[in-house]
């Protein structure tokens, strides 16, 4: 695949956004997340998913100059209202504040409800390692899969994500409570791939590696099943618990994916220990990861992230990997 400096990828990505009437620093925001998940490897949520979140914002009545408006709070809990604005935008602000609360109390917790969809979780966990806190966010979604136990569509993929200090090599967790995301099912169906291993049921009811059969059908199987199940449903009710908003149910009335409700946490562990020591117990534990024998020859184990941070160095090194047709279709927009 074709590769491009992710400054030019950024840059037409901003040209693109800001005719819809985004403030000029909204649209670099978002500009500058679509290409930061392109540079580390989250195709799903670059140019792939550009043309529906380009199309949802006039689709879905976002107001991209809303502002979030604070509804309440207890010390270092505050509840926000995002009055469906900008999902990006929204999260950005959420992990923002979550991160100016911490820094007073140690922790801080930002519940945000009436928001729209905030592209890749990832994103906001790293926004917190990049001020040296712990980051912890996840957001709850429309039905997309079965509850273990039924064939019915009832519960959100509802992405959790996690990460660890420092910037500059973060551990990353980012996932969706199924065990592939919708957009991963569908890169790897536009490739014309099988999945590594069964993600979902056809429409027989049969275990598949098939990714379009698992989208035809929409019965992704939640991770661990009924495990990831349990999580995802448990999530879901906490962000509509303390965000007083929508829970994935009432999410699936409206039709579309919007007012979904989200939670963002910081916590500033530098009172409870130096950043030597921190960073110690942190590469004592990779260390430890990287001596076990790998199944695979040349196929080591890697620590949740490290996939990520080797993406990054190397589309920072040589511009940043694209799907030719993708990049044809920004370019012509």
């Amino acid at each position: 695949m074709p590769r491009v400096p992710i400054q030019i990828l950024q840059d037409e990505y901003y040209r693109v956004l800001l005719p819809t009437g985004l403030p000029p620093e909204r649209a670099a925001l978002v500009a500058q997340r679509l290409a930061e998940n392109q540079r580390d490897g989250i195709y799903s949520h670059g140019l792939q998913r550009f043309p529906a979140f380009y199309a949802s914002i006039a689709a879905n009545g976002i107001d991209v100059r809303a502002t979030p408006e604070k509804v309440g709070g207890l010390g270092a809990i505050e509840q926000w209202d995002g009055r469906m604005g900008l999902g990006v935008w929204n999260a950005h602000f959420g992990m923002g504040r979550a991160i100016e609360l911490a820094r007073s109390h140690g922790l801080g917790c930002v519940a945000l409800r009436n928001t729209n969809h905030w592209m890749r979780a990832g994103s906001y966990a790293l926004q917190a390692t990049e001020a040296g806190c712990i980051g912890i966010c996840w957001t709850n979604t429309i039905p997309l899969l079965p509850p273990w136990g039924s064939a019915e569509v009832r519960i959100g993929n509802n992405p959790l994500a996690m990460a660890l200090p420092p910037a500059e090599a973060p551990m990353l967790l980012d996932m969706a409570m199924s065990q592939y995301a919708n957009g991963k099912l569908e890169v790897y169906r536009n490739r014309g791939e099988a999945l590594p291993i069964a993600g979902g049921y056809d429409a027989d009811g049969m275990l598949t590696r098939d990714p379009a059969a698992i989208l035809a059908a929409r019965r992704a199987v939640p991770m661990g099943y009924w495990k990831g199940s349990a999580l995802a449903v448990m999530l879901d009710t906490l962000a509509a618990l303390l965000s007083g908003g929508l829970a994935s149910h009432q999410i699936a009335g409206q039709g579309t994916e919007r007012r979904v409700s989200q939670v963002f946490i910081a916590i500033d562990g530098r009172p409870l220990a130096d950043a030597g020591a921190w960073s110690a117990t942190v590469k004592a534990i990779v260390h430890d990861l990287q001596q076990a024998a790998p199944l695979v020859e040349g196929d080591p184990v890697r620590y949740p992230g490290e996939r990520m941070r080797q993406t990054r160095e190397e589309s920072l090194r040589s511009g940043v990997v694209v799907d030719e047709k993708q990049w044809a279709a920004l370019l012509a927009m």
